[in-house]
């Protein structure tokens, strides 16, 4: 989009803007759209100024939060349906005020208020998929099956209204295509990227919130949010058996610890007791010492720990940790992207990813990490193969920031975005969708609501 070009006003919804992999690209992609002169503006149902990134709570991007008095679940059930519902109040708020305020809203994670917008607002709509929320969730009982028909039917339908749809990587836009079937149009795919400038920042050992998490011994890291498909059980367990089957002697062992740190809400009742089961596990299996850092945490973990669970880290925090370690440490299977090993890889760090998923499309095997299956044993060898240098760290490390500086700038990342938008404000191609009649969606709306 040329300069000469109008301005574009933006919105953009996302359904909580705490901290993720999701909510770093979309709060990458309102900073990488707004550099290029566009008004950006983000809507969240919720916003929590200490357990976010810290663009939205800085002034850099305005955020608006709508619909939070809703509850979140009820008795521990239904999360998707109060997600749409606490969604759905968001966009009212929009219509009846700024109804035709935005020529573009960028919708993220939850398509449900798509048909909404298209029907009552003049706004162009741009989806981007993260991953299928049907593919999300388990299906364990025939009455979650039947809770979960309509919730699917709805995902589909709504998502195909969409002017058009983006994804994150190759690998789900084919998981798309055999979610979806009924959505004809091929999406886009548009890959996270990361603001150098936000990882450029120099150590701050003078931040109290620093000195906690210093240490001398050589680092091994984990980044992922405490819940259990992100299978971090696997950094701990190939972490253990470097000792346990003395792979290298127990005093070279104490010369390393191992840092799990990822996103933690105490308000989420599976990341609580999923700390725990990591606690346990490294403690009572494993016989490690650990020690849990919270955002409100002063003290510093003993010299003695191996184990450090770091929750809800600050962006000084991050900062210490991508410069001061050994290896990144990505355990999910078949994750949609992933942006952390695009991390871990402009921090100079080789990065240890699951052979499976958006890793594939990022970490270059044997040049800039090593991409493993998911076998502990099999992990805990590429981390002595690492210790013994059979692999040269600092050689890879520089492989990965080359990598990334050439594939996932931010400005990379606008300029694609950019014209993206262009081709919806010029009347671009229309989705194509299967199922065209206002009754249908309005059925499968009254189903789920």
């Amino acid at each position: 989009m040329s300069q000469e070009n109008a301005k574009l006003d933006i919105a953009f919804i996302h359904p909580d803007l705490g901290i993720g992999g999701a909510e770093r690209l979309v709060v990458d992609a309102a900073v990488g759209i707004q550099s290029k002169g566009h008004k950006v503006t983000m809507y969240t149902s919720h916003h929590d100024v200490n357990h976010c990134f810290e663009e939205t709570r800085d002034g850099t991007l305005q955020v608006r939060i709508r619909g939070d008095s809703l509850p979140r679940d009820l008795f521990g059930r239904f999360y998707i349906v109060f997600a749409i519902l606490r969604q759905l109040a968001l966009v009212l708020w929009i219509l009846k005020f700024e109804r035709d305020t935005y020529d573009i809203i960028f919708i993220d994670q939850l398509s449900a208020c798509v048909p909404i917008l298209k029907w009552f607002s003049g706004s162009r709509i741009l989806f981007y998929c993260h991953f299928p929320d049907k593919l999300l969730t388990k299906r364990n009982s025939t009455l979650k099956q039947l809770y979960r028909l309509p919730i699917d039917k709805l995902e589909e339908w709504s998502t195909g209204m969409a002017d058009t749809i983006a994804v994150n990587s190759q690998f789900t836009g084919g998981m798309f295509r055999r979610s979806f079937p009924g959505i004809l149009k091929k999406p886009r795919v548009l890959y996270p990227p990361i603001n150098f400038a936000a990882y450029d920042k120099q150590v701050d050992l003078a931040d109290p919130s620093v000195q906690i998490i210093e240490s001398h011994k050589t680092t091994f890291v984990s980044i992922n949010r405490f819940e259990k498909k992100k299978n971090v059980e696997l950094a701990l367990k190939a972490f253990a058996l470097l000792c346990k089957d003395e792979m290298i002697s127990r005093q070279e062992f104490a010369n390393y610890r191992l840092v799990l740190a990822g996103g933690y809400d105490k308000r989420v009742l599976e990341n609580v007791e999923y700390l725990k089961e990591l606690d346990t596990l490294a403690t009572e299996t494993f016989g490690l010492e650990t020690f849990t850092i919270f955002p409100s945490s002063t003290e510093k973990p003993p010299s003695t720990a191996q184990v450090i669970f770091l929750c809800s880290f600050n962006d000084a925090q991050r900062t210490y940790l991508l410069n001061q370690s050994m290896l990144l440490l990505y355990t999910p299977s078949n994750e949609h992207f992933g942006i952390t090993p695009v991390e871990g890889m402009y921090a100079s760090l080789p990065v240890i990813a699951a052979n499976s998923g958006g890793p594939l499309e990022t970490v270059k095997d044997k040049e800039t990490g090593l991409i493993l299956a998911p076998e502990p044993e099999i992990w805990a060898k590429g981390l002595c193969d690492f210790i013994n240098h059979t692999y040269d760290a600092t050689e890879m490390g520089q492989a990965g920031r080359q990598h990334v500086e050439n594939k996932f700038s931010l400005d990379a990342f606008a300029d694609q975005l950019e014209d993206i938008l262009e081709e919806l404000t010029t009347g671009g191609r229309p989705t194509r969708w299967e199922y065209d009649n206002l009754e249908y969606g309005m059925r499968i709306f009254v189903a789920i609501v």
